[in-house]
Formats: C-alpha cells, structure tokens, sequence
C-alpha cells in the first residue's frame, strides 16, 4: 500500500472511535482490519497489503486514539469559534489525523493538510475540504 491509502485506513479506523468505546478500540480496529482482508482478497489485483501495512494501521490508530484528548484541547484551543464537539465527525478526524502527523510524526505540515484535504474531498461534504483546510491553518 501507498502512503496515501495507508492514511486513509487509518482514517476509517479513527473514525470508528465516534462510535465505540475507547476501550474497544483494539477489537474495532481487529475487527475492521480482518473485514478489509476478506474484501481484499475477493479482488486479488488490489490486494496489496502487507502484514507491516496492518500492524502500522493498528499501531497509529491505537496512538491516535490514545491521544484524542491532547489533540482535541489544541484544536478547541486554536480553532476560533468551533469546538470539536460541534464539527463534522469526518472533518474532526481528518483533522486529528493531520495533527497527530504533525506533531507525533514529523510528516511536513504542507503534506499533512494536502493529504487531510484530499481525503476531506473524498469522504467529506462539499465544505469539509475548505473546513479542514482553515482549520488546520489556524492549527499550524
């Protein structure tokens, strides 16, 4: 897998914490990432993940998941008249996934807005990319 599809897994995976319990979030994460071998393998030309792929999506969603409450403060903190508790879940998530990336992993700020942007425009409504893109200015 690519950097990008990569990010978007952990995306999906992060995302599912709106919905679950922190404390499951190791079996959610299991669970999603078995789901997406069977479907894979349904279609072998795009199954093209590997084991190091899987653990890296396990391992940075539990981080980012296990980090939500710093992350969450810096975006109330810096983000003008928004509280994560009234954004869009996918751009929240896309959000703290930028963040996380830049704070956690040093990936370059001009990326991780690109990649937050494109899959704000994926996944997002016609104003998510826009949203994430402010928001993560402010951010930064």
């Amino acid at each position: 897998m690519n950097r990008h599809e990569i990010r978007k897994e952990v995306f999906k995976a992060v995302f599912m914490n709106e919905f679950h319990d922190t404390e499951e979030m190791d079996s959610v994460i299991s669970t999603f990432l078995q789901g997406r071998d069977l479907a894979e393998t349904e279609d072998l030309a795009k199954n093209n993940k590997t084991d190091e792929d899987e653990a890296y999506i396990k391992s940075k969603s539990e981080d980012i998941v296990s980090k939500l409450e710093e992350i969450d403060a810096l975006i109330n903190k810096s983000v003008d008249g928004w509280k994560t508790t009234r954004m869009a879940k996918v751009d929240l998530t896309l959000i703290r996934l930028a963040l996380y990336e830049i704070k956690y992993e040093n990936i370059p700020v001009g990326v991780a807005i690109n990649e937050a942007v494109s899959l704000a425009d994926e996944f997002g409504t016609d104003n998510s990319a826009g949203f994430v893109n402010g928001a993560l200015a402010k951010l930064v």
